[in-house]
Parts: C-alpha cells; structure tokens; sequence
C-alpha cells in the first residue's frame, strides 16, 4: 500500500470489519457513515469516495461484494491509493471465492 496511509479497515458487503488498524468498531460506524452519506448524494450506490482535508485524505472503495476505507497523510497520490486499494478487494475476492 502507499506510504502515506495512516490507516484503513477491509469491510464485508454487510458492512462487518474484516480487517483494520485500530478499533474495528470505530472503523466499522465510520466506514458505513460515510458511504451511506456519499449514497444519498445520488440514485445509485457510489463506487468510489476521496475527501480531502488539510489535515489528510480519506478514500473509500467498493469492489468485488467488499468495501476498503483509508486515510492518508496529505497530497497522497489518489490514482495510486484507489489501484491499491482495488489490488487488495480483487485479491481477498479471489481467495474467498
């Protein structure tokens, strides 16, 4: 993953936490928060998410029945984190299935 992540949480399709650095279950309300918010901006559910801050950036991806959250120190490399991310939820797809 990029060197600028700060940390991040693998979600199942429910929204359950498969893995994340710190508390699941902070990461678990805040993931889900923040894709029902992005949702609700449009009619279909939205793929991809990218925020950012002066304090750091957060992405959040959906692929492959899963969903990735990270956050980023500033200026990360948005193209790069998103393949990253995407790398990660195709190779858990491929493993569980």
């Amino acid at each position: 993953m990029s060197p600028d992540l700060r940390g991040g949480a693998i979600l199942a399709g429910d929204g359950t936490v498969l893995a994340a650095s710190g508390e699941a279950a902070g990461w678990a309300v805040e993931a889900v928060n923040l894709l029902r918010v992005a949702d609700a901006a449009g009619d279909e559910p939205v793929e991809q998410v990218h925020v950012a801050t002066q304090a750091g950036e957060v992405f959040a991806l959906r692929a492959h029945g899963f969903a990735a959250v990270t956050v980023t120190e500033r200026f990360a490399l948005s193209s790069l984190t998103f393949f990253d991310m995407r790398s990660a939820l195709r190779e858990l797809a491929r493993d569980a299935g």
